[in-house]
């Protein structure tokens, strides 16, 4: 996939945005990105992605987790993406087990999904001095599909998510298939992108290797 560029728009819109108070409906965030829209023309992006928040909680099951999961906005534009990115906190002000994803199209975080459950993902671990440079970092390298360019052909990226912890944070890259793992050089971008963080821990893992997996399923898509 050809690559969007997002530096040049990121640095237009984080001189003035941060200080906006989050935007938790649909409606006033499409009033904001209409806003943005109008001093920045779109730049598509190659395809949706979507973000979600949630809180994972030890022991719940697959329907119990949905529960917890709340869609903020899908994005397809370069500037709609800062708009939702600047609307929300900073993943160091979510409390401990809050979690940020942004997943390709209206892909849920969720393992048993049709579109995720042949998937995996890597875990980084990494110090909470580091979380919100690597977080954002990873977002411009997810919409900008250079981490799918890392993969192999017919594998790609479906996911970035960021999990506060009570030491390490949590840093997870979804995969389409988890079998051509072994083809990817993500990690070794993901380091070249971020040369400063020392990562404490990384690992794979296919989700249907988790004991908590409950299978393959399919499930009404959102409008």
């Amino acid at each position: 996939m050809a690559a969007v560029n997002v530096d040049k728009q990121r640095e237009e819109f984080d001189s003035d945005e941060k200080s906006i108070a989050l935007v938790d409906d649909a409606e006033g965030m499409r009033e904001a990105i209409a806003k943005a829209s109008k001093v920045i023309p779109p730049e598509p992006l190659q395809t949706p992605w979507t973000f979600w928040f949630d809180r994972s909680v030890r022991g719940t099951t697959a329907k119990e987790y949905e529960s917890s999961l709340t869609k903020i906005y899908t994005v397809d534009t370069v500037q709609g993406f800062w708009s939702v990115y600047n609307h929300i906190p900073e993943p160091p002000k979510l409390s401990i087990r809050y979690s940020y994803h942004l997943m390709r199209h209206h892909y849920r975080p969720v393992w048993e999904d049709e579109e995720n459950s042949e998937g995996g993902n890597w875990t980084l671990k990494c110090k909470k001095q580091d979380t919100e440079d690597v977080w954002k970092h990873l977002l411009m390298a997810a919409i900008g599909e250079q981490l799918s360019d890392c993969m192999a052909e017919e594998d790609e990226i479906i996911g970035v998510s960021v999990s506060i912890r009570d030491r390490d944070d949590l840093i997870l890259v979804w995969n389409r298939i988890a079998d051509l793992k072994d083809q990817s050089t993500v990690i070794a971008k993901i380091k070249e992108l971020l040369p400063h963080v020392s990562f404490t821990t990384v690992f794979y893992k296919a989700f249907n290797m988790h004991e908590a997996f409950e299978g393959r399923k399919t499930y009404g898509r959102p409008r």
